[in-house]
């Protein structure tokens, strides 16, 4: 065990599969410094369940149906800053590590991480500061250095979703979305929930409409 690891941190896993939950919660049993208090099976039952639970770590799945690990961590986050999320992730692509990190997610672990270094994401989230693995590090760092336009319509938006949105606004559907990029139609589903929710706008149809008076689309 780390001796500078801090003691009792209370851990709360949030994962849509509870075969992976299990597997997790197996693997942070091995830290003494740990106690995993809950889990939650989906993000709309994040924010009750650290209502309940008090965690001062949430390991936070990026993808889920309905509300994502992005859009739960940031509800969490408004509502309880103190918390520490740490995203976890199959998809390490540069959209994810930049959408983590906007939504206020102070760690970033790809699934199947080994457990040195789910150890050291959870201890230095706990203390107030961010890991990310060597490689989405890099990615950030890429984003963060790249010239950014004058004039951005949508800077909340990550480039891929702005690419989605410019789809959307040319009218195209969910398939030949995830067609031109190569994605699951679960993948665009949570591309398009980001955006609607970052445009504050209730469907398509109203994110359409205003990409398209703001320029995009042909």
């Amino acid at each position: 065990m780390d001796p500078a690891a801090p003691r009792n941190l209370r851990i709360l896993v949030v994962d849509d599969h509870e075969l992976f939950r299990a597997g997790l919660r197996q693997l942070l049993d091995r830290i003494d410094s740990l106690t995993v208090v809950g889990e939650a099976s989906s993000g709309a039952d994040v924010l009750s369940a650290v209502e309940r639970l008090a965690p001062d770590v949430v390991l936070m799945d990026i993808g889920m149906p309905g509300t994502d690990g992005i859009e739960a961590t940031r509800t969490l986050l408004a509502r309880h800053p103190r918390v520490a999320v740490v995203m976890l992730t199959a998809d390490d692509n540069d959209d994810s590590i930049v959408a983590a990190v906007r939504a206020g997610a102070r760690g970033y672990l790809v699934k199947g991480a080994g457990l040195d270094d789910v150890r050291r994401a959870i201890t230095a989230v706990s203390q107030g500061g961010a890991l990310f693995g060597p490689e989405a590090a890099a990615r950030l760092l890429a984003q963060v250095r790249r010239p950014t336009p004058e004039r951005e319509p949508f800077p909340d938006l990550t480039p891929r979703e702005m690419a989605v949105l410019t789809m959307l606004a040319d009218g195209r559907n969910n398939a030949h979305i995830a067609n031109e990029f190569g994605l699951s139609m679960k993948t665009v589903r949570n591309y398009l929930s980001r955006i609607f929710s970052k445009l504050q706008v209730a469907d398509r149809a109203e994110a359409a409409v205003r990409a398209r008076r703001a320029g995009l689309g042909s």
